[in-house]
Order: structure tokens, then sequence, then C-alpha cells
């Protein structure tokens, strides 16, 4: 229990504890918080209460308008970090709780503030991890023969997007223009998208590197994966269909990616795995692990369109259903010995069901309709 009041239903008790990036009109420096409750907990404030083996000679690293630092110590000060702000926070202990001015500094509603992109972000891979989405995409894209290619039974199967591209949940979002064919009987076209599609997903970020030519093993790589945000990959599929092939997407998955602002950590999803999705065929040995790293989180996406006085819950897939998870495409992507910087995003797939209503997005809607 924590003395910060939090809501039965709140998103952030003290098990949660995400880490996110903010400012306020008091205060426009962007800085590192935690979310409690209703309220983020000011890192840079009580920087000089990480006293612990690690994070005392790197203090530093709460001052700074990003997570990247923090990120890049390693698992280490993030296993130390945590454990003290669970300390801190809980109802037993009066430091934090008794200290009325600190308090008085440290805290800010979270209705007051303003959330900004947690890190800078040097790359970002995509992953086509969810076989239910895989086969819809490919249902549409090449018909109902050859939905699902040979390739992603055997391995993780990405391309790297455009992390320029990568914005905060909230930022607007402009309808892309670019090329299609919407007739194969007619020459392709140019103007905006006509067929503008979401994606839920969920991503992940790497913290500490590794150096060029040394690769990460697969049980290695949970040691460099910090935590999970939620992710909108927008695509435009009429762009995206035209210009796919032979180099898979570009434009039509550029124009804009969307990060949900709060970094879960991944030790407050380790409650939550469950044992891996069995893999038929088997992968190869330097993609197999045992470790239970899939997680059973319900997740569900909420439109509200102008036609409609109220938002509608079009979808509530599962994470479970991704195959195989973030130690797979992680080793997999570095088993090249390619340097892996610091602050890579990974997103898992579109995640979802194999029923119509558990649909990822409005493609596999559109398509698991089709079926019916």
């Amino acid at each position: 229990m924590s003395f910060v009041p939090v809501a039965e239903d709140s998103e952030f008790p003290i098990h949660n504890l995400p880490y996110g990036v903010f400012s306020t009109k008091g205060n426009p420096r962007p800085r590192i918080g935690v979310a409690i409750g209703d309220q983020i907990l000011d890192l840079s404030v009580i920087k000089h209460l990480f006293t612990g083996p690690v994070l005392s000679q790197h203090q530093d690293v709460f001052d700074q308008p990003t997570l990247n630092s923090f990120m890049g110590l390693g698992q280490a000060a993030w296993k130390e970090a945590r454990g003290l702000l669970q300390n801190l926070l809980s109802t037993s202990q009066a430091r934090l709780r008794d200290d009325t001015e600190l308090r008085k500094r440290a805290f800010t509603p979270q209705a007051s503030a303003t959330m900004h992109l947690p890190a800078t972000i040097g790359d970002y891979t995509d992953f086509y991890s969810s076989r239910h989405h895989a086969t819809n995409v490919g249902v549409m894209f090449r018909g109902t023969e050859n939905a699902l290619m040979p390739n992603w039974l055997h391995l993780p199967v990405g391309y790297h997007g455009r992390a320029s591209s990568i914005v905060v949940s909230g930022t607007p979002i402009r309808r892309p223009m670019g090329q299609m064919r919407p007739d194969d009987s007619k020459p392709p076209v140019y103007g905006a998208c006509k067929l503008l599609d979401f994606e839920l997903e969920m991503a992940f970020f790497v913290g500490p590197g590794n150096k060029f030519g040394e690769p990460i093993p697969i049980s290695k790589a949970h040691e460099h994966i910090f935590g999970m945000v939620l992710m909108n990959d927008w695509s435009a599929r009429d762009i995206q269909k035209w210009e796919y092939i032979p180099l898979g997407p570009f434009l039509g998955k550029s124009f804009g990616t969307t990060i949900s602002p709060w970094v879960v950590p991944m030790d407050a999803l380790m409650p939550f795995a469950v044992s891996n999705p069995e893999q038929d065929p088997k992968p190869l040995p330097y993609l197999r692990h045992d470790q239970p790293y899939t997680f059973d989180i319900n997740l569900s996406v909420t439109l509200k369109v102008y036609v409609l006085d109220d938002a509608a819950a079009a979808h509530s897939p599962l994470c479970q259903r991704l195959q195989p998870a973030a130690r797979g495409p992680l080793g997999f992507w570095n088993h090249q010995r390619a340097g892996a910087r610091e602050l890579w995003l990974h997103a898992g797939a579109v995640v979802e069901g194999n029923e119509g209503h558990r649909a990822g997005e409005w493609t596999d809607q559109e398509v698991s309709a089709g079926r019916g």
C-alpha cells in the first residue's frame, strides 16, 4: 500500500510505477517522473535519496530531460530504483511521507502536467509477431492461398521504421498523401490516403546496447529490455499495398507512430508472464528459450467518430497471442552482431485474438468479417 491515495480502479498503483517525462506551466523544463495514483513523483526533486550502490554514483540521470541516461545504466540500476521508489511510497516509510516540504515539491497532479516522449529514440524496428494479424494482412494483400509467408513460422519478421516520426500520445496525425493503385486495371494515382488504419501494439525499449560485432544472445536479451509502452502504428493501407513489394513498408507506415507517455518497467509486468506459446515447427536453436516472457494482458481500443455520440469499444485483443514475444525479436535482430543503440524501440506487432471482435486493427476486422 502507498501513502499516496490510489483509487481502486487506478492504472497506477504502487505495483506499476511507470516512468515518463513531464513538464508543467510553472516549470516548463521536461523532467523524469513516476506515476502513482493521480500524481507524478518528480525524480529530479528526490534524486538525493537514490543512495544505493549503483545510483549513488549516477544521481544526475534523474536531472535529464529524457530517460536515455537512466535506461542506459542497465538492469541493476533499474531494479535498485524500483526498490527504492516502492519503499519510499509505502505507508510504512516516513522519509517522504512525513516530510511535508519535500512532498510539496516532489508531487505534481497528472492533470496539470504535459507529457513528452519518454526518450530520444535512436532507431525503431517493427515486428510481425501475431499470427492472426499476419494472416489477415496477407489475405488482404496476397489472397487466401498465399496469406502467411513460409518464413513467418521460422523467424521474427520485421522491418526498420522511421524513428523521427514517433510521437507521444495526443499528438495530431495528418492523413498522409501518397501514390496508390486502387484499380489494378488503371495506372496509379496520387492523393490522400483513403484506407487509413490503426494498429494496437505493445513496444519495448532496449536500454543498454551492445558493441558492434558482439551479439546479444537470446538468453541475455531480457537484461537489455527496460519496459513497454502501448503503440499505435498508423498505417495507410492503400499506399502500403502499392509500395510494399519487394522491400516492404515505406511511406505507408512512416507518417506517424504514436506511443504512450508512460513506460511500464518489465519488473511490473513479470507477475503476468505466462508460458510461451508452442511453436510448430520449433525455431532454430539460436532463437529458443524456455523462460516465460509472454504476457497475459487485456488491451482494448475505444473509437470516437464524429457521426456517433458515444465512444465504441471496437477491439479487445490479448497480448498473450504474440509469438515469440520480446526476447525472440531482440535476439534475432541482434544475432548478426549489428550494434544496438541505447534506446532502440521494438514493436511486437498488432495484438489480437483469433475472433473477429478481437482484431487489432480495421484491416483485421474487415478480413475476419469477410470470412464469416
